[in-house]
């Protein structure tokens, strides 16, 4: 069963976005623990990576700029869009709010389901989600929607707690622990890892579904809104990297394309406004087919001259 489930891992993801939207008391039930799913996933992802060859990447310039693509650039032209489009504040404070957010901590393992680099992947993560408070500051204090300050201590623990926590873990872990035996538990552990993605999806869409019941046509807008922004977070940055080659692009792309908007919503909460936390619900649709997609994509474009 196990086998089967990690096998069919990429459609599973979807499939457990469906299942949110269709028991949203189990939905709203889980949510609350996915910060403790967040933290295991981190940690169990970490342990199987060369810590020092993440470090080294994580000094590399052209990283960082990739995490500025991430999130300044779209926020740049999604204010543009917004204004000469007229969206309300709460709604663009929300899209916003997206926009800013780090990569999904989930993506690593999303990544190496699709056999590109997950230790890439990781880096990536890791710059978006330490840009994140910046970025966050910008909507914030500058749109009349959003009441208050940014909590910066709460977002320094939490970035204690969810990526130097799971390093320091993994050091230890990597010196203390003979390295054939460490391999012979990740071989053990890997194939859960996932799993615990699944959860995610799951747990966040409730709230997009409470918004379903008050208004179809509401939901139904922040649905394609969800789309839209997950398709040009991919194919803008696919197009960027197109040049360094298929893997590339695409593990940028869905780098971008997946947001880990329920670390976000844990930071600013309130300040986002609440058109946030129904839009973030109405994105794992979009989020969780996206890899789905990615491996069609790549299989297409390997066979292309």
């Amino acid at each position: 069963m196990l086998a089967f489930l990690v096998k069919h891992s990429l459609i599973g993801m979807f499939v457990c976005a469906l299942l949110g939207f269709a028991f949203p008391v189990a939905s709203n039930t889980l949510f609350p623990f996915l910060p403790y799913v967040l933290f295991t996933l981190m940690l169990l992802t970490l342990v199987g990576m060369p810590m020092e060859q993440l470090v080294k990447r994580l000094c590399h310039g052209a990283l960082w700029l990739y995490a500025l693509w991430h999130s300044a650039v779209y926020m740049l032209v999604f204010s543009v869009a917004g204004w000469l489009l007229g969206v309300s504040d709460a709604l663009l404070l929300a899209i916003l709010g997206v926009a800013a957010t780090g990569s999904l901590f989930a993506t690593p393992a999303i990544v190496r389901a699709l056999g590109f680099d997950a230790l890439e992947a990781m880096a990536m993560t890791i710059a978006t989600t330490l840009l994140l408070p910046l970025a966050l500051y910008i909507p914030i204090h500058f749109l009349p929607m959003s009441q208050g300050s940014l909590d910066f201590v709460t977002y320094g623990l939490r970035l204690l707690i969810f990526i130097v926590g799971p390093i320091l873990i993994s050091f230890s872990l990597h010196k203390l622990v003979p390295k054939e035996r460490l391999q012979r538990a990740l071989l053990k552990i890997s194939p859960y890892t996932i799993l615990l993605v699944f959860a995610f999806p799951f747990g966040l869409i409730g709230s997009y579904r409470n918004l379903f019941d008050q208004s179809v046509t509401q939901a139904l807008v922040y649905l394609l809104i969800a789309v839209l922004l997950v398709a040009l977070f991919f194919c803008g940055t696919f197009l960027c990297y197109r040049k360094q080659g298929v893997q590339e692009a695409l593990t940028a792309a869905i780098t971008s394309g997946n947001r880990n908007v329920l670390l976000t919503y844990s930071i600013a909460g309130a300040l986002l406004g609440p058109a946030f936390l129904p839009l973030a619900g109405a994105m794992q649709v979009p989020t969780y087919i996206l890899p789905v997609v990615t491996r069609r994509l790549a299989h297409y474009l390997s066979k292309t001259p």
